[in-house]
Order: structure tokens, then C-alpha cells, then sequence
């Protein structure tokens, strides 16, 4: 017998970390983030030089998620190192007992461990990170998952990246995807930056509810049963504009309130003396004969208040002239102190017709809505942004749509809401499912969600403010660019209403959206110094100077400045126009 081997039992399959990029030194290459909540920061980091940065919002939790191939009945364990406040590490699919483990309290980095045993036919799990909601980013790095190694002969193996990968516009909200078929995948994912992977089952994709003018950059990965591919090479598509009026504005436009009808010691300004720096002038202000009545008038400034105020015919010349160097000019209807509320049909009636007289005289080329203080509220059950039942609301989206069919496509639309009755609705949507809360919360956002195929421009007064809740869950604070970053990201991005993902109020288009500042320290709380300004602009447009708050996205598209106003610029050497000159070359 001394030539026969003994044959031993067949080598058990060793252990190995079967996580694909769990140091995410290559981006969120291989993982899914829910809602668009995971970022690679290269600060602070455990290990090597990135780590995710997840944020939860509204009712998600930011979870990160990818699935694993394992060997059927054998042990793993799952480890992971976590930063923050009940951050989450855990498997599920596991075939026997799904595990997870937390942190509770926030600090330095903290290991989190966890094991199981696959059942006797699992062959993938889930593993996954996650935070908790109205809890503030948190961050994981080095995640592992180490166990027997179920490759080797019989084994299905990784596919290869997709190659060939084609993006084409077929509409303003979509693009179409195309790329070579990978041998043994089946099924493939489509990344975009900010937004879950889509998955489809043939070597193609259409992309849908995107936004209009905006350039998209997608990335495709080819999986089987052994896992995910690397992703595939970018390819970029662009959509073209879409909806909206004023379509002759510059790429990067600045707009400014014109003290038409009083000085309020800024002193006043004619307009043919208003510098060519301003593309877009609101005349303040249109204002009510009564509240309710809808009845819009519109008067120049007493002579007895602004001893320099020119007549009526020069105004209308000089008006002219401004239009026919490209310039906007617009009625603005209500301020501070016209509080205007459409609570009838008969009002809604009288404000078309009153508006459109003050259109016609003066040869305006459109309205701008800055309706403030109680003008808009929301009915006590008037719960979703998407159906207004609340009178003034439906009115005033009636009047607007009626003016815009009565003036046609070149009409411009513009809007001035304050923070708190966008941004806030982020947190709050009127006086809420159960009342008690401010029935304005929010207000604004049926009518800019009603209007938004019409709208030119929203400007959001980045000012006179409470502090107010950005899609980090933190509170931000106006006065610096930290406050114009959060709020601007919250429209070119979208928030769920009242933290109901059932419920997302669509991202604006960046050549809808200006950002709203006073022009000096006189013109109201909040002012924001040049180099704020700028760092804002850098941030959002080139992803620089960004500070801690990570963007949704980058968008060079953002279409300017709005400020209150030119006045008051003039009143401050003309600094904020200047800088604006100085940022996009005027």
C-alpha cells in the first residue's frame, strides 16, 4: 500500500474580505445610497484618504447599501468604523438571522462588529450603513465583511465593467442611454450623481424626470450573482430648455427693485439714470386698494417725497429705451406693505384686470410676485402642495396662469417669497395634519409647484430670516455664504414637504433660480459681504469654497443675483453690482 496517497478532505475556502470598496478610495463605486444621502469626503477619514458622508432628511435614514456574495452556511463577520450619533451597521438576507449593531453618541471614530451564519442556500446578503432621522450627517469607513470566499471552479464570477456607454437628450426631462451588452450579467445599474441607481435588465436605459438645460453625467455597472462590476467610463448628456418665460435673459442676469413709488431715505433713482449692470428691473411697488379687493394701482413717487422724480412720459420713454437695450422691466406687486389676498373669484377677476392696465400703460414685460406677511396662508386640511384647495391660493395661481395666456410665451414671471414660506415647508406645510402650527409654512410652494412651466425666475429673500433647516437636518443661519448655499441647494435639489418623501417638491431649473440678498446693511437683516457672496456663487456653481455644507449637485447654469435694491446700491457705492460685474464678467 506504500503507493497509494491518503486523499484528504477538499481545502475549505479561505477567508477574505468580500466587501467591494469598503474603504471608498473609489468614490460609491459598488454602493447604493438612498435618495441621493451618500458623498465621499476626504475629511475626516479612518483609514486612507476618503470616507461616505451620509445625510439623513426628512424621512430617510441614509442608508447605504450593497450585496455580497457568500458561501452558504459559513460564519462572517461584519465590521465597520463609524462617526456620529446612531449610526447603523448591519446584514440582512442572511438566510438565518439578520444582525445589526449602533453607535449611540457622536465623537471620535468608534468600530461597530456584528456576525452571522448564512443559511444553508444564501449565497448573497445586504450589508448596510445607516443613520437615523433628523439626526445630523454621519460617517463610515473601512467596512468589511470577512468570511470563506465563495469563488473558485463552478463559481460565478464578477462581470466586467460595461464598455461603450452612449447619452443622448430625447426631451428636456430625459435622456437615453445605451451600451454594449456585458457576457454574463444579468442585469445592469445606472448611476447619476444625486440620485438612487436605476436598475434595468437590457443594455440600454431611458432617464426620466430630469431637469431641463442641465447636464447630466452617468456611469453604468453590469451585475450577476457574484456581485457588481466596476462602473463603466462617463458619458454626459445635456438637456435642452424647457417651460418658462423671459427666455431673452442673459445666462447670468441681476435683478433689482426700483423704489418707483417712494424714496424710503435710499433716495430715489429715475430710471433712465439706472446703471445697464441690471438686467431684470421690479418696480416696487403695485400695491392693493384694500386687502381683499385685488384691485392693483400703481403711482410714481409724489413729488413731495422725491423732489427728482421724473414724469410720466419720461418714465415710459426711459422704460422703453431700457427694453430696447435688453433690459427687463417688471411691475412688482405687494412688499412689505401691500399684503394682497385673493379670497374671491371677483378679486382674482379685478387683479388680472388692474394688472394688466398697469402692463398696458406703461408697456411692462411682466409681474413679479412678492407677496409678504399674510397675503398667502394655507386653509386649515390643506395638507399637499401638489392640490391647493385654499381660495387665495387657487385664485392667485389663476390670475397669474390668465395673465400668461393673455401675453404669451415672452411674458416674464418672477417670484420674491421669504424663506419662510419655501424653505420652512422643508420642516412644516401650513398649520399641518393635526392644525396648530403657521398656516403660512410653506405657502408659497403650491403656486411656484403650479406656476412652475411659467416661472422665469424664483428669487428667494435669502434674508430677514429665522435660522432655517437645509437638507443636512442642520439649521443655518443667513449673513454668510453657509446660509445662501443650504438655501439655494434646497430648490436645485428638491426637499420632501413636511419631511413626506410621498410628497418631493420638484427641483427647480438653475436658470429659474436667483439668489436674493439687500444690497447693503440699510436695506435689511442679513446682509452678506462681497466675499461671502462670491464664495456662495463658487460653491454652488463650481462645487469650491463650500465650506462643511455638501451640495445636492453643481449647477453653472444658476442664473444670477436678485437684490432689494437698486437704490440701496446706489446708496452703497454700487458695491453689490459690482461684484456681481466683477464674478460673471459684465
Amino acid at each position: 500500500m506504500a503507493g497509494f496517497l491518503a486523499a484528504g478532505p477538499p481545502a475549505a475556502a479561505a477567508d477574505a474580505d468580500l466587501v467591494r470598496n469598503g474603504d471608498f478610495e473609489a468614490g460609491l463605486d459598488g454602493w447604493s445610497c438612498s435618495g441621493g444621502s451618500g458623498a465621499v469626503v476626504t475629511t475626516p477619514v479612518h483609514g486612507g484618504s476618503s470616507a461616505l458622508r451620509a445625510t439623513p432628511a426628512g424621512q430617510d435614514n441614509a442608508r447605504c447599501s450593497q450585496t455580497v456574495t457568500v458561501k452558504p452556511d459559513s460564519a462572517y463577520t461584519l465590521g465597520a468604523w463609524v462617526q456620529g450619533a446612531y449610526v447603523y451597521l448591519g446584514a440582512s438576507g442572511t438566510g438565518t438571522t439578520d444582525v445589526s449593531t449602533w453607535t449611540q453618541t457622536p465623537g471620535a471614530w468608534r468600530q461597530l462588529t456584528t456576525s452571522f451564519r448564512a443559511g444553508p442556500s444564501t449565497t448573497a446578503v445586504t450589508v448596510y450603513t445607516h443613520g437615523w432621522y433628523g439626526q445630523p450627517a454621519h460617517l463610515t469607513d473601512d467596512l468589511t465583511l470577512v468570511g470563506p470566499d465563495p469563488g473558485g471552479p463552478g463559481q460565478p464570477q464578477l462581470p466586467a465593467a460595461p464598455t461603450g456607454l452612449t447619452a443622448s437628450a430625447t426631451s428636456s426631462t430625459s435622456v437615453s442611454l445605451s451600451w454594449s451588452a456585458v457576457p454574463g450579467a444579468t442585469s445592469y445599474t445606472v448611476h447619476r450623481d444625486g440620485a438612487a441607481p436605476l436598475s434595468v435588465t437590457s443594455a440600454s436605459a431611458a432617464v426620466t424626470g430630469l431637469t431641463a438645460a442641465t447636464t447630466y453625467t452617468f456611469r453604468v455597472g453590469a451585475v450577476n450573482a457574484a456581485g457588481a462590476s466596476p462602473q463603466s467610463a462617463p458619458a454626459s448628456a445635456t438637456t435642452p430648455g424647457g417651460g418658462g418665460g423671459g427666455g431673452s435673459l442673459p445666462a447670468h442676469a441681476l435683478v433689482g427693485y426700483l423704489h418707483a413709488s417712494f424714496a424710503n431715505g435710499s433716495g430715489y433713482v429715475r430710471m433712465a439714470d439706472v446703471p445697464a449692470s441690471w438686467d431684470v428691473i421690479n418696480l416696487a411697488f403695485g400695491e392693493p386698494t384694500s386687502v381683499t379687493s385685488g384691485d392693483i394701482r400703481f403711482r410714481l413717487c409724489p413729488v413731495a417725497e422725491c423732489p427728482n422724480v421724473e414724469s410720466p412720459a419720461e418714465f415710459k420713454a426711459a422704460i422703453k429705451a431700457k427694453q430696447a437695450a435688453g433690459k427687463k422691466v417688471l411691475i412688482s406687486i405687494g412688499g412689505q406693505n401691500g399684503q394682497v389676498q385673493l379670497a374671491s373669484t371677483a378679486a382674482r377677476d379685478t387683479f388680472v384686470s388692474s394688472v394688466g392696465k398697469i402692463i398696458d400703460e406703461y408697456g411692462l414685460d411682466g409681474l413679479d410676485i412678492d407677496f409678504e406677511g399674510h397675503s398667502l396662508s394655507l386653509a386649515t386640511g390643506d395638507t399637499d402642495f401638489r392640490a391647493p384647495t385654499t381660495p387665495v391660493v387657487v385664485n392667485l395661481i389663476s390670475a397669474v396662469k390668465t395673465l400668461k395666456a393673455k401675453y404669451g410665451p415672452d411674458f416674464v414671471l418672477t417670484m420674491a417669497p421669504e424663506t419662510f414660506f419655501v424653505q420652512l415647508g422643508y420642516q412644516y406645510y401650513g398649520s399641518g395634519p393635526w392644525g396648530g402650527q403657521d398656516p403660512r409654512a410653506g405657502a408659497y410652494l403650491p403656486v411656484v409647484h403650479a406656476l412652475r412651466d411659467d416661472l422665469t425666475l424664483l428669487h428667494v429673500q435669502d434674508y430677514n430670516s429665522g435660522s432655517i433647516m437645509g437638507l443636512d437636518n442642520q439649521y443655518h443661519s443667513m449673513g454668510g455664504a453657509d446660509f445662501h448655499i443650504a438655501m439655494t441647494d434646497m430648490l436645485l435639489a428638491g426637499f420632501p414637504v413636511a419631511g413626506n418623501t410621498a410628497r418631493v417638491f420638484p427641483a427647480l431649473r438653475p436658470d429659474q433660480v436667483a439668489i436674493g440678498l439687500p444690497a447693503t446693511t440699510n436695506a435689511g437683516n442679513g446682509h452678506t459681504s462681497p466675499a461671502e457672496v462670491t464664495k456662495a456663487l463658487n460653491c454652488l456653481t463650481k462645487k469650491t469654497d463650500c465650506g462643511s455644507y455638501q451640495t445636492h449637485g453643481t449647477w453653472p447654469g444658476l442664473r444670477g443675483l436678485m437684490t432689494w435694491s437698486i437704490n440701496w446700491d446706489r446708496f452703497g457705492g454700487w458695491e453689490f453690482s459690482r461684484n456681481f460685474d466683477a464674478y460673471f464678467g459684465g
